[in-house]
């Protein structure tokens, strides 16, 4: 799972790095989430099919997912990208992928975000009818660490792994919980290493300084990759093991 991409710089880390690293840990699956790789807000069908070809196989979303209005359409097409499954009935796309054994489903925190439908209890729904031991890996989309470890152990044991994104930081907790589910707070963000969480500094610090409405865009320069490694047991469902895989490419690479 590789953690928030972010713009140009994210796009291109992901492109750079995710062949070799399918090659290095002999990757079944890769997803990735993309609500920010267009210019840093949302995600476009041309954007997401450059994602696809570097070697991504799913791509997950959250907040910023209807800020490029293209995207829309694209949503209800075939391909595998998500919108957080709780967003009210009626709106495009879906936010549950199933592929043979596998399911993944995209979910959005409510703390200190929008007030859209419950995500523990959309969850509840959605896993009713899948099989007994199947692999479900869950994207929490949500600001609040609070909310991201309070559905980690609400899911535990129900699903494969908890995976959290949205704040662009890389946690250090990733654990597997006591009945068989992993969990990491947040997977990070594939961008530009020197930002604010992919942003250029310049107009973050402007932001916080005069409290204008200053427009951010996504730095440039040395990127990093961050991202969590599963190893799911393809009999029960439940994770063997969750650790960090953080990669850097400098400006000469």
């Amino acid at each position: 799972m590789v953690g928030d991409a972010v713009g140009r710089t994210g796009r291109q880390a992901v492109a750079a790095l995710l062949p070799a690293l399918r090659r290095e840990l002999h990757l079944d699956l890769v997803i990735a989430n993309g609500e920010n790789a267009a210019a840093g807000r949302g995600i476009t069908p041309s954007v997401a099919d450059e994602m696809f070809r570097a070697g991504v196989d799913v791509i997950t979303t959250g907040n910023h997912v209807w800020d490029q209005k293209e995207i829309i359409p694209y949503l209800d097409s075939a391909a595998p990208i998500l919108r957080p499954l709780n967003f009210p009935p009626g709106v495009a796309g879906r936010g549950m992928l199933q592929e043979g054994a596998l399911t993944v489903i995209n979910l959005q925190g409510r703390v200190f975000m929008a007030n859209i439908d419950c995500p523990f209890r959309v969850v509840d729904k959605a896993l009713q009818d899948l099989p007994p031991n199947s692999i479900v890996i869950v994207d929490i989309h949500a600001e609040a660490t609070s909310e991201k470890l309070a559905m980690g152990w609400y899911l535990d044991g129900r699903v494969s792994a908890v995976l959290g994104t949205h704040t662009h930081v890389a946690t250090v907790d990733a654990r597997i919980l006591p009945r068989g589910t992993a969990f990491v707070c947040d997977v990070g963000m594939t961008g530009a290493r020197d930002s604010v969480i992919g942003d250029n500094i310049d107009g973050v610090l402007q932001r916080f300084l005069t409290a204008m409405p200053v427009r951010l865009q996504p730095a440039a320069g040395p990127a990093i990759l961050n991202s969590v490694l599963l190893d799911i047991d393809d009999e029960t469902g439940r994770a063997r093991h969750i650790e960090r895989v953080d990669r850097e490419i400098g400006d000469d690479q």
